[in-house]
C-alpha cells in the first residue's frame, strides 16, 4: 500500500487517488505514523475500486497546450460570468477571479476573496461548474465546511448534491485530459 503523504495544519485526514492511479494521503501534521497506515489500510477497498473504474475508462484524450490554452481563455469569460451572476444571490462580495488547470483542486476561495477555478470544469456539466462557483462563493460567509456551510449551498442550488456527485464519479476522467508534465498557469483578472 504505497502513498504520498502531505502533512498540513488541516483537522481530518483524507484520501485522493490521482488521475495516475497514485494515492495522496493528506493528515494532520501531529497524526502519528501508525493511525495513518491504519485508515489507508481502513480505505484500501475505496482505493481499487476507483483504480478499476480508471481502468475501465481506458486511455483518456489528452488536451494539447493549445487546447487547454484556448479552454482557460473562454472559462475565463464563463466563470466572471457566473461570478457575477450568483454573487449577489449568495449575498458576498469577491475580489480576484483566477482560471487555473489544476490536478487536484475544482476551485478555492482564499480569506481575501479571492478565487480560483480549474478550467476543466468548462468540459463538466454546466450545473457541475455553477457548483463550484456556488459552493467557493459561500467559502466567502463560511471558510468552512460546516453544517452551516452547506446549508448556505442548499438555499442557493437545492439540487447541489447531484452536481457533487457527478463531479465525485468523472472528475477523474476530467483531469486525465491535462497534458503530460503539464505545468499549471494561471490567468487572473
Amino acid at each position: 500500500m504505497e502513498y504520498e503523504l502531505i502533512r498540513s495544519e488541516r483537522k481530518s485526514l483524507s484520501l485522493q487517488l490521482r488521475p495516475d492511479g497514485t494515492v495522496l494521503v493528506r493528515a494532520p501534521r501531529r497524526t502519528p505514523g501508525r493511525s495513518i497506515d491504519r485508515f489507508v489500510r481502513e480505505h484500501w477497498d475505496w482505493v481499487e475500486k476507483q483504480r478499476e473504474k480508471l481502468a475501465a475508462r481506458g486511455q483518456v484524450e489528452k488536451l494539447s497546450e493549445e487546447e487547454l490554452a484556448e479552454l482557460k481563455k473562454r472559462a475565463r469569460r464563463v466563470f466572471l460570468s457566473r461570478c457575477a451572476y450568483y454573487a449577489p444571490v449568495v449575498g458576498v462580495r469577491y475580489e480576484r477571479v483566477s482560471i487555473r488547470s489544476q490536478r487536484s483542486k475544482w476551485g478555492s476561495c482564499s480569506g481575501k476573496g479571492n478565487l480560483n477555478f480549474n478550467c476543466l470544469l468548462l468540459l463538466a456539466p454546466p450545473e457541475v461548474l455553477d457548483y463550484v462557483v456556488v459552493h467557493e462563493l459561500c467559502h466567502r460567509l463560511e471558510m468552512n465546511h460546516s453544517p452551516r456551510f452547506w446549508a448556505e449551498v442548499q438555499r442557493v442550488l437545492p439540487d447541489y448534491a447531484s452536481a457533487r456527485k457527478w463531479l465525485r464519479q468523472n472528475g477523474g476522467a476530467l483531469l486525465a485530459k491535462l497534458p503530460e508534465g503539464y505545468r499549471n498557469e494561471g490567468m487572473k483578472k
